[in-house]
């Protein structure tokens, strides 16, 4: 079901992981942003679009991640985009002779007959340095930025005033450090330059969970700042997506917690256990 969130703007949520697929309306088609998860889903979200009467005329993967860069042959053959690094990224690991039977081990077994995989990462990288999607519909500048992920970005659909955050400033997730390089300066550069556009948005959707609106933009900025600065000075952080107040469900993002202050440990990047 596609639940509008602003002019023009809708999201469709997949219920295991709370992923929201992002449709902005353009003038002949649509742009598609990180569709869901399953076949299902997407078969759905294809449907949907057919009765409004909107077909898909440009897509867009806002990071390398599985649950990200998926596409169904119903969503038809427009042209998929993300940034160059992201694109690389995923060209990369589909040059791999077992690329299929690795992304199939790593998806969550509840859904992992259900998730097809062929269409996955079929990305055309965009020039380095360009602001914004190439499509016959409303600016969506490009923010890319190095948190999370190799190549990620966020959009900000700028006449509508919505920022498509990627995996980042959830309210269920705790930010997830990139496994390669300075992985906590990283995701602090990433804070920043959404924080730059922060005075630009009514409404911020995640890669995962619900919708902010207003001034919540900046209260999950801050969160996630406050989130990330604990990790590097080994402090445990006081956050409710970890703490025994969390969302019934959720109680698995604490272990994600958990392994992040292992690994950063053994990186030499933070300090300590965190409890």
């Amino acid at each position: 079901m596609l639940t509008p969130v602003a002019e023009g703007v809708l999201v469709h949520q997949s219920p295991l992981i709370r992923n929201n697929a992002v449709v902005v309306q353009g003038r002949a088609g649509v742009l598609l942003v990180d569709p869901g998860i399953t076949g299902g889903e997407m078969a759905c979200l294809a449907g949907d679009l057919r009765q409004l009467g909107q077909p898909v005329v440009a897509g867009f993967a806002t990071h390398p991640d599985w649950d990200h860069a998926l596409w169904h042959d119903e969503l038809g053959d427009a042209p998929r985009y993300g940034t160059a690094r992201c694109a690389a990224f995923l060209r990369e690991l589909r040059s791999e002779p077992d690329w299929r039977a690795r992304l199939a081990e790593g998806l969550p077994p509840e859904i992992a007959d259900e998730t097809p995989i062929d269409l996955f990462g079929v990305v055309t990288g965009l020039p380095v340095g360009t602001g914004a999607i190439p499509w016959d519909g409303p600016r969506v500048r490009i923010i890319e930025h190095p948190a999370h992920a190799p190549g990620h970005a966020a959009l900000l659909v700028e006449e509508r005033r919505v920022l498509v955050a990627g995996d980042m400033l959830s309210d269920v997730l705790v930010p997830m450090l990139d496994d390669a390089g300075d992985a906590v300066d990283g995701y602090l550069v990433g804070l920043e330059r959404l924080e730059g556009v922060a005075d630009d948005v009514d409404v911020v959707v995640p890669g995962h969970g619900s919708v902010g609106r207003g001034g919540e933009v900046r209260v999950r900025i801050a969160r996630d700042r406050a989130y990330v600065e604990a990790l590097r000075d080994g402090r445990a952080p006081d956050d409710p997506r970890t703490g025994p107040s969390v969302e019934p469900g959720w109680e698995w993002v604490a272990d994600v917690h958990e392994w992040q202050v292992r690994s950063l440990a053994a990186r030499g990047g933070g300090g300590g256990s965190l409890g």
